[in-house]
């Protein structure tokens, strides 16, 4: 197997193509020893993931800003939470989230189970004054006490098993088998010329020093952004609004670090960056050349790196809504 793998990779790379900076995307997501995927923790999670009765007034919830029926996020520059608020940060997408090795733009979260806690009490996303709370609300709903028994065992509601139920089910959520996936996998037509030259393109210019591996996001590390300063830009955009990372470690060196986003499925993702101020993915690249390695891209370069983009849209995994629990005659607002 290793052999033909070996055989298939060389005769792309003969046709023309730079295919050994990457994997093919896994078709599953490893989990951790205190939390093992299974059948019941997926569906309470999908239950709990789609429930707006976590945020305060009962109208946001995790799927409101990561939508699974599209790229996995919002299409916002900023998100709206609980009372109308904006974020201040664009939703990034949950798609593929099991392959980052930290969470949020500023890696403030180091897993999934940490990252599905922070939301649900954050006064301008969902807006809960505590996961106390949150358990209480859950007790209180007819049909919960079933779901977490089945995944957890009896008498088992609680923030650490419904932030464990919210990571498994997002662990399901992957899109392998993209036209760049068949290619590296050595079906060399899977991929148009205009793709993979955007793809060798992307290699010259040193996208790949971070966005590389099975998800286009880099071993899991920070990079700073922007790397070059640039007044149009900045006057445009205000990317350095934000420090990112800085904002959690309050340390003046980490300024303007931020987690590298994947680039599966980032032409479903716009609009772009950490703040969503820009709109297009052509802009995009044209911006990441010039503000991160100094290059300046003509049309048909710009073009062809997008084509080539558009090559990491995977297959998405069907996804029907879940029923949720009811509360006869009764409501929290």
């Amino acid at each position: 197997m290793l052999k033909l793998q070996s055989l298939l990779t060389g005769l792309a790379l003969a046709a023309g193509s730079s295919i050994a900076f990457a994997q093919a995307l896994p078709t599953t997501a490893p989990a951790p020893a205190d939390n093992p995927t299974t059948a019941a923790k997926v569906a309470l999670g999908k239950v709990l993931y789609h429930d707006p009765r976590l945020s305060s007034s009962g109208t946001v919830s995790c799927a409101s800003c990561h939508n699974t029926m599209l790229g996995g996020e919002d299409n916002r520059g900023g998100s709206v939470g609980v009372e109308g608020q904006v974020g201040g940060r664009s939703a990034p997408t949950v798609w593929n989230a099991a392959f980052n090795e930290v969470q949020f733009w500023d890696g403030r979260a180091a897993s999934l189970e940490e990252q599905a806690a922070g939301p649900v009490t954050n006064p301008i996303e969902m807006g809960m004054k505590s996961w106390d709370d949150v358990v209480v609300r859950l007790k209180s709903i007819d049909g919960y006490d079933k779901l977490f028994s089945t995944a957890f065992g009896r008498n088992s509601i609680s923030k650490d098993n419904a932030t464990k139920a919210i990571a498994a089910y997002e662990r399901t959520l992957i899109t392998p088998n993209s036209p760049f996936d068949r290619y590296v996998k050595g079906n060399t037509s899977a991929m148009s010329k205009q793709q993979i030259r955007g793809m060798n393109k992307a290699v010259e210019l040193g996208c790949t020093g971070c966005h590389s591996g099975p998800a286009f996001n880099g071993p899991g590390t920070f990079q700073k952004f922007p790397v070059i300063s640039n007044g149009y830009f900045e006057a445009q955009y205000g990317f350095k609004d934000d420090k990112g990372l800085a904002e959690v470690t309050g340390k003046e060196e980490d300024e303007h670090f931020w987690k590298v986003p994947t680039l599966r499925n980032i032409a479903l993702t716009a609009p772009y960056f950490h703040n969503g101020k820009v709109k297009t993915l052509e802009r995009a690249v044209k911006i990441m050349a010039k503000l991160q390695l100094g290059k300046d891209l003509n049309d048909q370069e710009v073009e062809d790196i997008v084509a080539f983009l558009n090559a990491l849209t995977g297959e998405f995994p069907e996804q029907t809504m879940p029923k949720l629990p009811g509360m006869p005659g009764k409501t929290f607002n």
